[in-house]
């Protein structure tokens, strides 16, 4: 990378930021970016390298989604090798197909990149998401009715697989990173998926481009903001649980009477997944952020709902939870 001012500010900035998620001088153990080829994964490459001269490692992952993603992972490949920086390419074993092609390649690829990071002994992965990144999955989410948590965003820190994920771009914009690779005269690609107006998030990065007065920045402050707000909710609850929540097999009990209600959503949830995984219900389908409104409504008037293969009821404030009896048929 060139070594004018600004340069040497971008490699102290990108420092100072990682440094703030993780301190590579007080843990020795490698760190493993994880680099597609495209211009934000490249400049992540570009600052790292110069920042933390053989600390790290490079990961890219061919979903064996596109032929030129092939030619991409080599393109990788050599830039590492002129940088002095260890590449690793990463290859699903079994083949992605069917539906939620995109989940499933986002499964696979952290699965993939934290096999990796244990192999070599890795610190943390990281990944070169960017505050347009974040302004971006924050208007999506909003626009879908998401909560707390959704909006939260993209994570500067959090768990994957198993391993720690670290996100240390949030702060930058996607032009500035750009602007790094040209200037080291890095090679990088364009994913052509980022201009398919057939992804909601090609059309929401078109109304942010097209509407500069929604401030990017902003955007990815307010859901910064709205993280710490969700990290926080998650230690109440998990306080909650251990002083109000009793397991007696697979049925669950929660003093729930004087609850504010997203306290009590959160715990109904966890309620919910602890019965289904203590009895082995797998359908139908449930996750953390299943919409569970109607089931606290009839818990508030004093109902038994069902949802997701789990009864629960309440009596004198104790909300109870256990599996639904099998259905009748015939």
């Amino acid at each position: 990378m060139a070594t004018d001012a600004t340069a040497d500010d971008q490699i102290a900035r990108f420092a100072a930021d990682l440094t703030l998620l993780h301190d590579p001088h007080a843990d020795p153990a490698p760190l493993l970016l994880a680099v597609s080829g495209g211009p934000d994964s490249m400049a992540m490459l570009t600052l790292a390298a110069a920042a933390f001269p053989g600390r790290i490692a490079a990961a890219t992952v061919d979903h064996g989604l596109r032929a030129e993603a092939a030619d991409e992972m080599r393109m990788v490949a050599n830039h590492c090798t002129t940088l002095g920086v260890p590449h690793h390419g990463l290859r699903p074993e079994t083949a992605i197909a069917g539906a939620s092609i995109q989940s499933q390649a986002r499964e696979a690829r952290y699965a993939l990149l934290a096999a990796q990071a244990r192999a070599i002994g890795a610190a943390a992965v990281l990944t070169a998401h960017h505050a347009d990144d974040q302004a971006e999955t924050f208007l999506m989410r909003a626009a879908r009715g998401a909560g707390l948590s959704g909006l939260s965003g993209v994570r500067a820190r959090t768990v994957i697989a198993d391993a720690v994920v670290l996100r240390p771009l949030l702060d930058w914009r996607r032009a500035e990173l750009r602007r790094i690779v040209r200037r080291a005269e890095a090679p990088f690609v364009d994913d052509p998926a980022n201009h398919d107006p057939r992804h909601d998030r090609t059309r929401f990065r078109q109304l942010l481009d097209g509407h500069e007065w929604l401030g990017v920045a902003q955007l990815a402050r307010a859901a910064a903001q709205l993280a710490e707000a969700d990290t926080d909710l998650r230690a109440t609850v998990e306080w909650l649980w251990h002083e109000r929540a009793q397991i007696d097999g697979d049925n669950v009990r929660i003093q729930a009477a004087d609850l504010p209600r997203e306290l009590g959503r959160r715990l109904a949830r966890r309620a919910i997944g602890t019965v289904r995984a203590i009895a082995g219900i797998e359908a139908p389908a449930w996750s953390d952020g299943s919409n569970i409104e109607k089931l606290l409504e009839s818990l508030a008037h004093g109902s038994r709902a069902t949802q997701a293969g789990v009864i629960a009821s309440v009596r004198s404030g104790v909300w109870r939870f256990r599996p639904a009896p099998p259905r009748k048929t015939g």
